[in-house]
């Protein structure tokens, strides 16, 4: 297993009103960060929050190319971004033990953060597909070039890894400096991952790793 020192590229906020930082996700210009009872856009360049929806977010988040989908409680929303209107609501497969979201594949993928597994769901109904066990908590997931990542935080221990998803066999690990944690988590599709910070109330940009293989696929 490779094992690093994260690298934070920037940090972001902390921002008015919100105190706590949980799912993210990126729509190819703007992260979007919940904040308890917002989904809140960011501009990556600038820092600036751009705008807000008032809609129940309290924990991962994910953008399908369209809508946005959110955790509330032991539900997931999916929601019209230009007009903030829920469209559909499924059951989300932890029973309110939720916590990072993803899409990949035509699918979400769900994390269930005490029960450290992954599941993939159909979004149309929330039926489970499969399920990948992991070693640690999971907090944040994100599919990138055909790699799995997931966030942890347990005590004051946070770190991103990279797993296998046959297995979940931990292949990397970047480890985040001591007493910074990883409350969500998505790539931005290149060499940067975004990370929910928790109740520092901040988003942080951590450089992804790109392997040769990785690299020679683009």
């Amino acid at each position: 297993m490779k094992r690093a020192a994260a690298e934070i590229l920037r940090e972001y906020g902390p921002f008015p009103g919100v105190k706590t930082v949980a799912g993210v996700t990126f729509d190819g210009e703007k992260v979007w960060f919940a904040s308890g009872d917002k989904l809140n856009a960011l501009d990556p360049e600038t820092g600036a929050t751009l705008r807000s929806i008032d809609v129940a977010a309290h924990a991962g988040t994910a953008f399908d190319g369209k809508h946005l989908y959110q955790i509330a409680e032991d539900r997931i929303q999916k929601i019209e971004p230009q007009t903030g209107e829920v469209v559909a609501t499924i059951a989300a497969p932890g029973n309110g033990g939720d916590s990072g979201l993803t899409w990949a594949e035509g699918s979400l993928w769900v994390g269930e953060y005490r029960a450290r597994k992954i599941h993939q769901i159909d979004p149309e109904t929330g039926k489970v597909i499969r399920t990948i066990e992991s070693k640690r908590v999971v907090t944040g997931v994100t599919w990138v070039d055909g790699e799995l990542w997931h966030g942890t935080w347990e005590g004051d221990e946070s770190d991103l890894r990279r797993i296998d998803p046959s297995t979940g066999e931990v292949l990397e690990m970047l480890e985040m400096p001591a007493g910074t944690g990883v409350s969500g988590l998505e790539s931005d599709g290149g060499g940067c991952f975004f990370c929910g910070g928790g109740n520092s109330g901040k988003v942080r940009a951590v450089r992804r790793p790109v392997h040769p293989s990785t690299a020679a696929n683009k």
